[in-house]
């Protein structure tokens, strides 16, 4: 899984960021294991635009193989807990859309199974 930080000209982009997102996204993601093949995380701090929710805001695309991007955000007093809060929702959507895509699977090949054994059962 290849995980791209982006910041905001407001925020400082150094390793240390980098590591911290990197070692987050990749322990709550970690059991998706080959399904996810890249996750972009955009940071930024709208300074001055005070919000209920808070200034730093942490967005999160998944890329996965098979679905549809899935991306999440979250708004929070500091940067680390944006990003811990966006990491929570993305892995919950990711469980939710894997989840759904499982399913469907199941259901078509029982749907298939039912199908064989009436056409088996009219010879």
């Amino acid at each position: 899984m290849q995980i791209q930080v982006n910041t905001d000209k407001t925020i400082t982009h150094h390793a240390g960021l980098d590591d911290h997102v990197q070692t987050v996204v990749s322990n709550a993601l970690h059991r998706f294991g080959e399904q996810i093949t890249r996750v972009e995380v955009h940071l930024s701090d709208n300074l001055g635009q005070k919000s209920a929710d808070g200034e730093t805001r942490c967005l999160m695309e998944a890329r996965l193989t098979g679905l549809q991007p899935i991306a999440v955000s979250d708004h929070a007093a500091t940067l680390h807990q944006a990003i811990s809060g966006a990491t929570d929702k993305l892995k919950r959507a990711i469980d939710s859309a894997v989840g759904k895509l499982h399913d469907n699977k199941r259901h078509a090949e029982g749907v298939a199974a039912v199908s064989a054994a009436v056409a088996n059962a009219d010879e």
